[in-house]
């Protein structure tokens, strides 16, 4: 069988700034104090994520000690993060169940609580987007052999098309790229923010996105080389974590 995501490689400038995503990664990774204080860093890494992802949804950049979190996008996030780091063995084996459980926590304060049995982790059942979802989760375990940066932008932009979920389908998209990101091998300890790329380039995250999903060979490629980019900012933001530490 040939694998469906083979050409997005040899789009223009992909090649190209998937290397330059991977060392970005591997730098941080390698940073001395990340060595054998990866965890404490991986925490740091995940609550920036969070709140930078809610941010992308309209939620206040407030601290994100979960003490203080009122804002019900920013809650979800959080407890994604924290659910995230519990789904790796789901997400390879089943990508499905885990973005259920992912949004049943990233959506539990936005859903009624007489409504949860019916909205939380139930993605749409429209035919087209239950066959989308099903093409992701095999890509996700195996159904393609194309660099881990690609496959990530790739879950990370079908779920922003797709919008499965009645609530929080942008922290579920974006916790469930950091989840493809350490399960393929791109991000294995969680220490880069691409989050904060996308928040300080948010028109160009959101235009880039509604290019992914229209399909064009220009749309698709402006969103991969904005994802590979945001790999190098957020490797950036991880190494000012390992910076704060030493």
């Amino acid at each position: 069988m040939s694998d469906p995501l083979a050409p997005l490689v040899d789009l223009p400038g992909v090649a190209d700034a998937v290397a330059r995503a991977r060392d970005a990664v591997v730098a941080v990774h390698n940073h001395p104090v990340n060595r054998r204080g990866w965890p404490a860093s991986a925490a740091e890494a995940g609550l920036r994520a969070a709140r930078a992802s809610a941010a992308l949804d309209g939620a206040p950049l407030t601290p994100t000690n979960e003490e203080l979190v009122t804002d019900p996008v920013l809650a979800g996030a959080v407890r994604a993060a924290d659910e995230a780091s519990r789904l790796l063995g789901v997400w390879r084996a089943a990508p499905l169940q885990a973005l259920a459980r992912l949004h049943m926590v990233a959506a539990a304060d936005l859903v009624p609580a007489d409504r949860h049995g019916e909205e939380l982790g139930r993605p749409r059942t429209d035919e087209g987007v239950a066959a989308r979802l099903s093409l992701l989760a095999d890509l996700a375990t195996g159904g393609t052999s194309v660099p881990a940066p690609v496959l990530v932008a790739v879950v990370h932009g079908e779920l922003l098309t797709l919008a499965p979920f009645p609530t929080a389908n942008g922290v579920v998209a974006r916790a469930a790229a950091r989840l493809a990101a350490v399960a393929s091998g791109l991000d294995p300890k969680g220490l880069a923010v691409p989050e904060v790329g996308h928040l300080r380039r948010a028109g160009e995250y959101r235009a880039a996105a509604e290019g992914f999903a229209g399909g064009s060979v220009e749309g698709i490629t402006a969103w991969l080389l904005h994802c590979c980019a945001q790999w190098e900012t957020g490797a950036r933001e991880g190494t000012s974590i390992a910076e704060a530490r030493t």
